[in-house]
């Protein structure tokens, strides 16, 4: 059974193995072999008319089937040979399937492979050249890191290929491509989510406050990622003078995001749906949270995992994104049966896309980081078993229903950070009482197509609006607009003060039953359902004073030496943060250790801001603070005065450089307000 590691060599992998019911099928055309394309049927069609169709990845051309093994039946062997022989099929093979779930997971002939920081990369390029690997993509959001092809053929080998590259020294992480099916946030696809209405003559006072928030902000400014399928980039609500920024479509690495509807299983309904939670314009009947933020638009039809995944992340942060909302992740087991096996089983995070998330967060926004927000998921289970929506670098988001309870399919857990307004259904058998709308109205596709086919049950008799939205899906995009406000009130913040923020702008909702810590914090519902205008308020920068002390030292770093750098700071008020700006020449900033040792009366250890990463690069202008360098958050509240020293060691040898100038930010704590810190 082949074996998969997402982690270093010293961490645990796990196993797949051989499906012998399951058969996978790639087309050149990217048509199916087993639907006719006009009336006459193919004679491939008969290779697989009895089998079921599980899964299908129409981008790649690729399907799965389940075919049957009883005695009579055409073994695998025979429809694989019978299959190949058509020149429009490009590989008929065998499946691995997870043994815990016995989900299908299609590998590629492709390998992620990291290398460490320090390794030079003319020694990675020639590693992957004898190895004999071709580099599709050098990945430009992690250091020295690559997305390479094997040689076409090779099959499972692929896996051997990449478990004997991880075992070198210099080699970090390395995986091939692992594809999954892409599970959609989304229950029973409802405005009363915005502010106090009636619906069907009832009273619904549940929302999140978004109308008050809309007298100070409407989100102007401020650009919305939703990484999703395809999006209707011609809906009124979603278009006009200004509002697209870089529509992408990443899995077919084009312009267009627009729905492309691959199959009648696979109908790019919903990231229309999120992108309207989010922004909709609300110029002919429905207002998303942030009304007038920009919208990004990114189709993702590609399976979890594949690094078109990794892409759609790189892609939103270089071209300008503020906030990244994504209502997909691992499947989820089914909420209405505590016995699904599936709420068991845990879905991590591949290296691929947690260094995009990373990059986005270091690099996004100008440094201060994009804030992303992931569905926290529809399977009422631990929502740490989804390795994406728990990152602790992320806003994980629950639903909460219109009667101000939890929605019953919503996931739970320590990692969930808040709550917001979606649709819900009754349960009899849980004591679930039925909800009293129909679910979220948001922007639907134009015309027949989406989720109202043009009925005034389902939305209105246009087709283009639907009143059944729902789930953590509709919950994530909410939550998103909330973060656009908040940006578009003070684009100072960065992406963790965000985060702490939303915290201190919840309402506590269902105090009963939420089971809140002493901390404030529901496992149902993180901190509680976001109050936008609570938000808002928040967000307004606040009277805040600081100093800057800097020196310019021009002084050399010799080779395989250590030196160090002093500056006094006589200031005694507590301070609220610290950042370190650091400017230096060096010939090879991979050789350099940097440590800030702070005053010996704060009693505080050596925070290390730089250890030898870079390699080959030259030169070093940075600066660090709590959201780069999370210990430097320890020094919230402290007196910091003293003296503080930069310590350089160089730890190889050839290579030289000189410290140009060193620089200590403090900002200090107003009476108002308590130091904010990273999650």
């Amino acid at each position: 059974m082949p074996t998969v590691f997402f982690g270093t060599k010293d961490d645990p992998g796990f196993e797949l193995e051989r499906s012998e019911e399951l058969i996978a099928v790639r087309t050149r055309s990217k048509r199916s072999v087993a639907r006719a394309v006009g009336p006459v049927p193919s004679p491939l069609s008969a290779e697989l008319d009895d089998g079921v169709l599980l899964a299908e990845y129409p981008d790649a051309g690729v399907e799965v089937y389940r075919v049957p093994v009883s005695p009579g039946a055409r073994t695998l062997a025979e429809r694989k040979e019978a299959l190949r022989a058509s020149p429009d099929v490009r590989f008929a093979g065998g499946v691995l399937v997870d043994p815990r779930t016995g989900e299908p997971v299609l590998y590629t002939e492709n390998i992620f492979i990291k290398f460490l920081d320090t390794a030079d990369p003319d020694d990675c390029m020639e590693v992957l050249r004898g190895a004999g690997l071709t580099v599709k993509e050098q990945v430009t959001y992690a250091a020295n890191a690559y997305f390479v092809a094997v040689v076409e053929g090779t099959g499972q080998k692929v896996f051997d290929i990449a478990a004997e590259l991880l075992q070198r020294e210099d080699v970090e992480y390395c995986h091939p491509e692992l594809i999954r099916p892409r599970a959609r946030k989304s229950i029973f696809p409802q405005q009363w989510h915005l502010r106090k209405t009636s619906v069907n003559g009832v009273v619904i006072d549940a929302h999140a406050n978004a109308e008050a928030a809309h007298e100070i902000t409407r989100g102007q400014g401020i650009t919305i990622a939703v990484i999703d399928d395809g999006i209707d980039i011609d809906h009124v609500e979603l278009s006009g003078f200004g509002k697209l920024v870089a529509p992408r479509d990443a899995t077919l690495q084009s312009g267009d995001p627009r729905p492309k509807d691959a199959s009648p299983r696979f109908t790019d309904d919903h990231g229309t749906a999120c992108a309207g939670v989010a922004c909709g314009n609300g110029i002919d009947g429905a207002s998303g949270v942030a009304p007038e933020a920009r919208l990004m638009p990114i189709r993702l039809a590609s399976g979890l995992g594949s690094q078109r995944e990794a892409d759609a992340f790189i892609w939103a942060a270089d071209n300008g994104a503020d906030v990244i909302s994504c209502s997909w992740g691992p499947p989820d087991g089914r909420w209405w049966n505590l016995n699904d096996p599936l709420h068991r089983q845990v879905f991590p995070l591949p290296p691929s896309t947690r260094l995009a998330i990373d990059y986005c967060i270091n690099h996004g926004r100008g440094g201060k980081g994009c804030v992303i927000l992931f569905a926290a998921g529809n399977g009422n289970e631990p929502v740490e078993n989804d390795g994406y929506a728990s990152y602790s670098k992320v806003i994980a988001v629950a639903a909460c229903n219109d009667r101000g309870g939890r929605s019953v399919y919503s996931d739970f857990g320590s990692a969930v950070w808040c709550a917001f307004p979606s649709n819900d259904m009754g349960h009899a058998p849980f004591n679930h009482a039925r909800p009293l709308t129909p679910g979220i109205w948001t922007v639907d596709r134009v015309g027949p197509h989406g989720y109202n086919s043009g009925s005034v049950a389902e939305g209105d008799a246009a087709g283009n609006y639907t009143n059944s939205f729902g789930g953590t899906s509709s919950a994530c995009p909410g939550a998103a607009g909330v973060a656009a406000l908040v940006l578009s009130v003070n684009p100072a913040l960065r992406w963790n003060e965000v985060k702490d923020l939303f915290k201190r702008a919840c309402d506590r909702i269902d105090p009963q039953g939420g089971g809140y810590d002493a901390n404030g914090h529901s496992p149902k519902y993180g901190y509680g359902r976001l109050n936008a205008r609570t938000a808002v308020e928040l967000a307004k920068p606040q009277p805040q004073s600081g100093i800057t002390i800097s020196r310019v030292f021009n002084e050399p770093i010799p080779d395989l030496q250590t030196v160090s750098f002093s500056l006094e700071v006589a200031e005694d008020t507590p301070v609220e943060s610290v950042s370190v700006e650091v400017d230096l020449q060096h010939t090879y900033i991979g050789d350099l250790v940097i440590t800030l040792l702070p005053p010996p009366e704060t009693w505080l250890s050596p925070i290390v801001l730089h250890n030898r990463q870079g390699g080959p690069t030259r030169n070093l202008k940075k600066t660090y603070d709590a959201a780069t360098t999370p210990a430097l958050a320890d020094l919230a509240g402290r007196i910091c005065k003293g003296s503080w020293t930069l310590r350089i060691r160089d730890a190889a040898a050839q290579d030289f450089g000189a410290l140009i100038s060193f620089s200590l930010g403090l900002s200090f704590v107003h009476p108002d307000r308590a130091p904010v810190s990273p999650p």
